[in-house]
């Protein structure tokens, strides 16, 4: 049955002992247990989903409330409150809570801390006899759920689920490559990662790199005069969609013994398995198409288990978590994922064909044009092109301006992969601080625009494009 933390709690008879709510944790998380870590502890996470969900199984069809003991007593068999305050705190829960395993969606457990019933059953928590959650910078039952989805969709061994995709990125990076380390990136990739790296990655005594995409001879180069930690670049990148090779990359990288991260936030797993094709890390702004609806922010990691730990243990300890009811939604737009980028493919490559043969656009660049100069990469390693284009308008600012502020049907606003269209000028958008200058030296030309395809029809899409254009001269 069901106790307070929403967790199933049956007799040890009603399940095997492999998935005992009590068994024993594996010889190599002991020492772990024994300062009270197991839990936070990767491979214990890994399996924590199956022993819950057979335990859970089990339960009853009913919906009778459940009972608890100890510190977690009804007030039936102990000291009934007298007062309408302590009522109004604890009447209606303490006596015990309705089972939710038999709701079809997986619930939102909105708490910040775990109850135990009594100081035996934490002891057991602690030296992980007991498996259950303590603190919600640790871990929460949504939460564990979205991460348990996308490791799924990734194929990965772990995954981490956090507040946003840039504190993924800068948790990943400072857990992941020391003072003294070197990271090779990407010259094409978000303003905001590209800051981080090379203003504040600096002061901690971590070198940085940057390289054309695909410039493997560059990526030879400095493998072999720095200590590179971490290779870490976007594939396809924002806001060129430029493609790495994954693979030829990883098998240089790991020759010289540094990991590999690929950003594979524009791709999504439909479109691009990142750790197949050799990565050891592949990360998300989940925000955008994994959540796909604009409405949630959270980040994603994926891979192998023992940096995904090391990721682990520096956000519990930096406390960016994601909200449960985030979490939630995030599990909500996962279930539609693979149908929303199925359909944002297809309308994004129809849209590039049609832009690509205006007279007033001079130049497109999507990886599933045969004129984009990683097609080749992108064809060999992607089974979609995702739901992003970006083009260049005739002209300069004002004429890409005038574009812009005609469109009908997308909104203006920064961010992408939701079911809603979303165009901008990253000129305007994202560097318009930087000036004209500093946005011409790091490749941000003035009449770009990035356009995330939402999920409308692609002739009502096309139809107000077209009727923008009109307004260049």
């Amino acid at each position: 049955m069901f106790g307070a933390r929403g967790l199933c709690h049956v007799s040890a008879a009603d399940v095997p002992a492999a998935v005992s709510m009590r068994a024993p944790i594996p010889a190599a998380l002991r020492s772990a247990a024994r300062s009270g870590l197991h839990l936070r502890h990767p491979a214990f996470h890994r399996r924590r989903p199956s022993s819950v969900s057979l335990v859970c199984s089990t339960a009853a069809k009913d919906l009778e409330a459940t009972s608890v003991s100890g510190n977690g007593a009804s007030m039936h068999h102990g000291v009934q409150p007298t007062k309408l305050s302590t009522t109004a705190v604890h009447g209606g829960e303490r006596a015990g809570r309705p089972r939710v395993a038999d709701a079809l969606t997986t619930p939102i457990v909105q708490t910040s801390t775990y109850f135990f019933r009594n100081t035996e059953e934490l002891i057991d928590y602690n030296e992980g006899r007991f498996d259950s959650f303590e603190y919600g910078r640790y871990g929460n039952p949504t939460a564990m759920a979205s991460e348990a989805k996308i490791k799924a969709l990734e194929a990965a061994e772990d995954c981490l689920v956090s507040a946003s995709g840039m504190n993924a990125v800068t948790s990943m990076l400072l857990s992941l490559v020391p003072s003294g380390g070197h990271i090779v990136t990407t010259s094409d990739c978000y303003w905001r990662t590209r800051q981080f790296m090379q203003n504040f990655l600096p002061k901690m005594n971590v070198g940085v790199s940057v390289i054309k995409p695909n410039d493997l001879e560059a990526l030879t180069q400095a493998l072999e005069q720095h200590n590179v930690s971490l290779f870490f670049s976007e594939s396809p990148t924002n806001p060129y969609l430029r493609c790495v090779d994954i693979a030829a990359i990883s098998s240089l990288c790991h020759a010289k013994g540094a990991a590999v991260c690929i950003d594979s936030t524009f791709a999504t797993p439909v479109n691009q398995q990142a750790l197949a094709q050799g990565a050891d890390l592949v990360l998300h702004s989940a925000t955008k198409y994994l959540a796909g609806h604009n409405d949630v922010l959270a980040g994603a990691l994926c891979g192998k288990p023992e940096l995904v730990g090391k990721v682990r243990e520096f956000h519990h300890i930096m406390g960016g978590v994601v909200d449960p009811h985030a979490a939630y939604l995030l599990l909500r737009g996962l279930k539609t994922l693979h149908l929303r980028v199925e359909r944002q493919n297809k309308s994004a490559l129809e849209i590039a064909q049609r832009l690509e043969q205006h007279p007033k656009i001079d130049r497109v660049w999507y990886p599933g044009l045969e004129s984009h100069p990683d097609h080749a990469i992108a064809k060999r390693q992607m089974s979609g092109f995702g739901g992003v284009v970006s083009f260049e308008v005739r002209g300069g600012l004002q004429e890409c301006i005038s574009f812009i502020d005609n469109v009908k049907l997308p909104y203006i606003a920064p961010s992408l992969g939701g079911v809603e269209s979303l165009i901008e000028m990253p000129a305007v958008q994202s560097y318009w601080g930087f000036g004209p200058e500093r946005r011409a030296q790091i490749g941000i030309k003035e009449n770009l625009v990035r356009f995330s395809i939402g999920i409308e029809d692609v002739d009502d899409v096309w139809a107000d494009l077209e009727q923008a254009l009109e307004y260049v001269p």
